[in-house]
């Protein structure tokens, strides 16, 4: 069967992919930047590309006429302040284009919805159920809450506040009740689901056996790491210091964890079990889920990260817009050294950032990283979703990657983090020589007062961690 994956650049839809096509499946997979799409060799004979953003009607046609079966895993995450009305926009343009073709079946995956008060994030979710089901097709939902997988949001939030924090101080929200699921549960409930004439017409809640407080949720995972922890909760803590205290410690952004904390006060539980029965799932306990979650972290296994979606970022924009890095009216810092081992250099180039940090002077890196915060940006905490590899789309802490080719020996990042302005960093392999350039185009008076003012810090940053890529595997912190 022919089916149309829409969101196959996120982190449900990576790690759908492969299980639609080992079953046969023939898939379109809509994304909208080609260039982030980096399917693994073995997949491709299966499937086809389509270029489809949903709030651009133009892109709608590109949808093939004999879709058989759809998927709508398409959602914002907060990224913008009207994201309800961007939701149910994107919501009914799928409607409408994906009813001209000869679609039968059409599977969604939502929120927990059995509160009569919604978050305005749980509501949006709703409200793109209820336009998808207005279609002229079968129509079935699947609605999830805290699902827990190597990379996901909900794990890596509670893994950054269980590891850095022995004591922790909380808001009172900590005490509702939730029902997690791991990754590989919600990946096979979608999988089952799709062209089985059981689910048609119908919307499921998905979720382990356990019903947890968000508190128990922390306690067990510092149980699993062997970490004892203390969590004191206090009912003082309104939204917006919830919010300010959740992206402080976290890595995630402002505008999700505001939508977090909002949707955190509300009950997410499952009103029965009935679709395990029905698809022949038995969901692993979230202490199950949690052991094969680190079982992949330690194997360097991560299919896929929320923190590679640009929602980690709050940015919204297409990697080919910059890949060329533009030269008129730009500051640059440019540092040239010939290397002695090509394919050494690469490895190190290809291993920066995250845990291995930035080769010299990281601390003043992770202090860049602490005054982006302050000013509402990423910070350094994002990290890298694997040690090793490197793909256009992923986030490098601050950074996001818009070239990689570890053959040609060039990488090219551009600056998520809060400026005035816009910069990119480049590494270039030109036979025997690396070329690494730091590009900044301010904007306005603020960008050059800016590029003044960390000019001193730049000649020895720069010329530091090129040294130590070309000629030592030492890391200076």
């Amino acid at each position: 069967m022919k089916i149309l994956l829409t969101g196959s650049t996120g982190y449900i839809g990576k790690r759908l992919l492969p299980t639609l096509i080992e079953a046969g499946h023939e898939v379109v997979c809509c994304v909208r930047d080609i260039k982030r799409f980096n399917p693994a060799e073995s997949l491709k004979e299966n499937l086809s590309v389509i270029t489809l953003d949903l709030l651009d009607e133009s892109t709608l046609g590109n949808i093939p006429k004999d879709i058989d079966g759809a998927f709508y895993l398409v959602h914002s995450m907060s990224a913008s302040g009207d994201y309800k009305s961007l939701e149910e926009k994107s919501a009914i343009n799928f409607r409408e284009a994906i009813s001209k073709t000869k679609v039968q079946h059409v599977v969604y995956l939502g929120g927990i919805v059995n509160e009569t008060k919604l978050s305005n994030h749980l509501a949006s979710r709703k409200n793109v159920e209820v336009q998808l089901g207005k279609g002229d097709y079968n129509f079935t939902a699947l609605r999830a809450g805290i699902i827990i997988g190597s990379g996901s949001a909900s794990f890596e939030i509670i893994r950054d506040i269980v590891e850095k924090l022995p004591i922790m101080v909380t808001p009172k929200w900590l005490n509702t009740k939730c029902q997690p699921i791991g990754i590989s549960d919600v990946i096979s409930f979608l999988s089952r689901s799709i062209f089985n004439p059981k689910t048609f017409n119908q919307d499921f809640d998905i979720g382990g056996p356990d019903i947890l407080t968000y508190k128990n949720m922390l306690l067990q995972f510092g149980k699993e790491r062997n970490l004892k922890r203390t969590i004191i909760t206090i009912p003082v803590m309104t939204p917006r210091l919830s919010s300010y205290w959740l992206y402080f410690v976290t890595s995630t952004s402002y505008q999700l964890a505001t939508s977090l904390v909002n949707s955190m006060k509300i009950e997410v539980v499952c009103r029965d079990r009935r679709i395990n029965d029905l698809l022949e799932v038995e969901p692993l306990s979230y202490q199950e889920a949690l052991k094969r979650a680190f079982s992949k972290i330690e194997n360097n296994e991560i299919l896929s990260s929320w923190k590679d979606a640009y929602s980690s970022s709050g940015l919204n924009f297409n990697i080919s817009d910059f890949t060329r890095v533009p030269t008129f009216g730009c500051f640059k810092d440019t540092q040239k050294r010939k290397v002695k081992n090509r394919e050494a250099s690469i490895d190190r180039i290809w291993r920066i950032g995250g845990n291995n940090g930035w080769y010299y002077g990281t601390w003043l890196w992770q202090i860049r990283g602490f005054i982006d915060k302050i000013f509402g940006g990423v910070g350094l905490r994002r990290g890298r979703t694997s040690p090793h590899s490197i793909n256009v789309g992923d986030a490098i802490d601050f950074w996001r990657v818009l070239y990689a080719s570890k053959e040609e020996g060039r990488l090219l990042l551009f600056a998520e983090m809060k400026l005035p302005g816009e910069a990119w960093l480049e590494f270039r392999m030109e036979k025997d020589e690396l070329i690494q350039t730091a590009t900044f185009r301010p904007l306005g008076l603020a960008g050059r007062l800016y590029w003044y003012a960390v000019l001193p810090f730049h000649g020895f940053i720069f010329k530091g961690m090129i040294d130590h890529i070309i000629g030592s595997d030492k890391v200076t912190k």
